[in-house]
């Protein structure tokens, strides 16, 4: 089994169920939507035997494949999955049809062709795919880019009243990230040997300034893309405008590239470089929860507040990457996956708040959960799960992040810390002005906000719920997956875990 082509198949295969899914007629919407689940429900399960095939203690990379595509560029079409990889390609391949399942009814509402939107999810979803399952720099590349247009038009003629701006907005922050990005690709074809192998290039022998410029063109490039501070300020428009599911998909996995681009190839090629510029990271992604934080508590429009709570979160993976430990790391790896669960799980509860009530201002909603109580505590779970309360799988994570960081970096972990506190106070104070309280009488003249969560609905939340739960309690299936991969990574950069200590009769010993 491990010389069958999963990772082609697997990028493959959302790209032709998009293409058919495009060519369905407009007036045969329903065909439309059960064609593209019945797809992403085919990858799904493509995904899951390649989890069961993939050898923990294996090789670092399995099913690799390799194409030619440009000799004389040496350009091919590689693929290969390490244990980072695979647990963001599962992840892509569990939230795409439960988004299609939440969207039922989103692209009717804005009138506009049903079977075009969800061709775009499944488009969205190929390039996704494409992104974490490259090992050629400049594949990686052009799927870097390519992920940019399917989602540009989901904002752009599927979202909000401010879809336009937020389309515009996110696509040139992006490709602005992107020409950097480019830039760097193509400095490191001339300096790396004139190849775009990604085994080669972490083997070549580069001098500490061009390191450095190269690093820089990179990280710029997958700052904007996480977005760490202060390249920011497009997610919550972009967040806020989006369809409730598209924004599930661009927080919990299109986001993750940039932190998975640091890991993949930042760190690898350019260890020197990574070493020199991590007290400047550690820096903006404490700044980034801290501040992102801050300006969560003060938003009333849902979604652009669960937005912001990811910002702050993507800090937390940001230390976790820097701080250059093992457990850290793997905290790291870990809080992308389980941020994924989490904010996806957010985002497609308050779009099913959203759908009922028409709105997304927190203004107009209080005491919702006498209306629908059953709804209010998956919201309420959802934002437990989001602030990291232990039993939920995103505690775990951060407790490895912290935990790892403290070790060698104590301020930024305690100032981390206070991030803690501050998404206690976001997202109590979301749930309590949204379903708690007295009721907003408005409210009892929404038709829809008198209906509680439907079948569909239940069949979206559940697996995430339980998920969350699981890893909360039993993280192990992810973390032995991820941990090898992390120990390589580390082995790259060239940083070792520090000795631990123990304190005996007041003094502190090796």
């Amino acid at each position: 089994m491990s010389n069958f082509p999963f990772l082609s198949i697997l990028t493959l295969l959302p790209l032709v169920g998009a293409l058919v899914v495009a060519f369905i007629p407009s007036r045969k919407s329903q065909l439309a939507k059960i064609v593209a689940l019945g797809w992403s429900l085919a990858v799904l399960v493509l995904s899951i035997v390649m989890w069961i095939a993939f050898e923990i203690g294996g090789d670092r990379f399995q099913f690799r494949e390799s194409y030619p595509w440009i000799p004389s560029w040496d350009v091919r079409f590689t693929f290969a999955a390490d244990g980072i990889a695979l647990v963001m390609l599962v992840l892509i391949a569990l939230l795409v049809p439960l988004v299609i399942l939440a969207s039922w009814h989103d692209a009717e509402q804005t009138k506009r062709s049903v079977p075009t939107y969800f061709a775009l999810l499944l488009a969205l979803e190929c390039t996704m795919i494409g992104v974490f399952a490259a090992a050629d720099v400049f594949l990686f590349y052009v799927f870097f880019e390519v992920m940019l247009v399917p989602m540009y038009f989901i904002i752009g003629s599927y979202g909000g009243a401010r879809r336009q701006y937020a389309a515009v907005k996110f696509f040139l922050y992006s490709l602005v990230g992107g020409l950097f990005m480019l830039a760097a690709v193509i400095g490191l074809w001339v300096v790396g040997g004139r190849t775009f192998d990604w085994q080669t290039l972490v083997n070549a022998d580069l001098d500490t300034t061009t390191a450095r410029w190269l690093f820089l063109g990179f990280f710029i490039a997958f700052a904007i893309k996480a977005p760490f501070f202060p390249f920011h300020t497009w997610l919550p428009d972009a967040g806020g405008a989006a369809p409730a599911g598209a924004a599930a998909l661009l927080v919990g996995v299109m986001d993750k590239v940039g932190t998975f681009g640091i890991l993949r190839y930042c760190l690898p090629m350019f260890p020197e470089a990574s070493r020199w510029f991590a007290p400047t990271a550690l820096a903006l992604a404490v700044i980034g929860i801290i501040y992102a934080a801050l300006l969560a508590v003060g938003q009333n429009d849902l979604k652009r507040l669960v937005s912001y709570t990811s910002i702050a979160h993507f800090g937390f993976i940001g230390i976790g990457i820097f701080a250059f430990t093992t457990q850290a790391g793997t905290g790291s790896v870990l809080y992308m996956v389980n941020h994924g669960l989490a904010t996806g799980l957010l985002f497609l509860v308050v779009g099913m708040f959203v759908a009922r009530r028409g709105s997304a201002l927190v203004s107009d909603f209080g005491g919702a959960g006498k209306l629908v109580p059953v709804l209010a505590g998956v919201l309420f779970f959802a934002g437990l799960a989001s602030l990291a309360l232990p039993g939920t799988a995103p505690f775990v994570s951060e407790f490895l992040v912290l935990i790892g960081t403290f070790t060698v970096h104590k301020t930024y972990a305690v100032v981390a810390t206070l991030g803690i506190i501050l998404a206690a106070a976001y997202v109590l104070w979301m749930v309590q002005r949204t379903t708690q309280g007295t009721l907003n009488p408005a409210l009892t003249e929404v038709p829809a906000m008198q209906r509680d969560i439907s079948l569909r609905e239940k069949v979206v939340v559940a697996p995430l719920i339980a998920l969350l739960i699981l890893f909360g309690f039993y993280p192990k299936p992810i973390t032995d997956v991820i941990n090898p991969a992390v120990q390589a990574t580390m082995q790259d950069v060239g940083t070792t875990d520090p000795a631990p200590t123990a304190v005996a009769n007041g003094r502190t010993a090796p």
